[in-house]
């Protein structure tokens, strides 16, 4: 199970516009990612690295070239499909937490169970138990706006991995954080990548992440440093 190939992309491109207005944000981009990998892309701004991580993921189409996450094309998926495969399989993580300011913590990270049909006993259980793991048992029922930067974040994590996914997706989670809650979260994603085997990806300017992964792809106009 090792090495089995969790993410794997073959001659991706993604161009914008059309005739002499194209812009390629991605130039065919290739790579495997096998499970419990823990891989980050680095590269400076406009470099694609969002793109990447949207085209990957199926949040954004490609133009051209193949995705496949867990062995199943993910850009022949018809939209529902495509939709159920990311909530049930996924997790995603980003720099400005997304959480919804009006539910407490425990509330925000069950929420992707419920919608995907989780038992609301069961969700109440598993959300707690992911964010006591994060040390967050006292913050429970604290809104975000209750919440430091740090503390915020281990939320957006912990809403991430509750439903167990196969990959994570993570785009500049340190990015909003001062160092120690920088080096907190990188330190607690490669915890929990070790405990649950997920493989995840993540973009960063953070040279410190980086040396927490795996290895690092690094970026530059659209492809990766050969």
């Amino acid at each position: 199970m090792a090495d089995e190939v969790v993410v794997h992309a073959q001659d991706v491109w993604k161009v914008y516009g059309s005739g002499e207005a194209q812009v390629a944000a991605l130039k065919g981009i290739s790579v495997d990612i096998r499970r419990g990998e823990m891989v980050a892309i680095m590269g400076p701004s406009g470099c694609g690295k969002t793109t990447l991580l949207n085209c990957f993921s199926g949040l954004d189409d490609i133009t051209k070239g193949v995705v496949t996450l867990e062995g199943v094309d993910i850009h022949r998926m018809s939209d529902g499909k495509k939709s159920n495969y990311r909530a049930m399989r996924t997790g995603f993580v980003f720099q400005s937490y997304n959480l919804l300011p009006v539910l407490d913590a425990v509330e925000n990270v069950e929420m992707p169970l419920l919608i995907s049909g989780v038992a609301a006993k069961e969700a109440r259980a598993r959300a707690t138990q992911i964010l006591q793991e994060m040390e967050l048992g006292d913050r429970l029922h604290h809104r975000p706006s209750e919440l430091s930067g740090g503390q915020q974040q281990r939320v957006s994590l912990a809403r991430a991995l509750v439903t167990r996914p196969a990959i994570v997706w993570a785009d500049e989670p340190t990015g909003n954080l001062d160092a120690a809650g920088s080096q907190q979260v990188t330190e607690l994603l490669r915890s929990l990548n070790r405990q649950y085997r997920q493989s995840i990806v993540v973009v960063t300017h953070d040279p410190e992440v980086a040396l927490s992964c795996d290895r690092t792809l690094r970026m530059r106009d659209g492809k990766f440093d050969s």
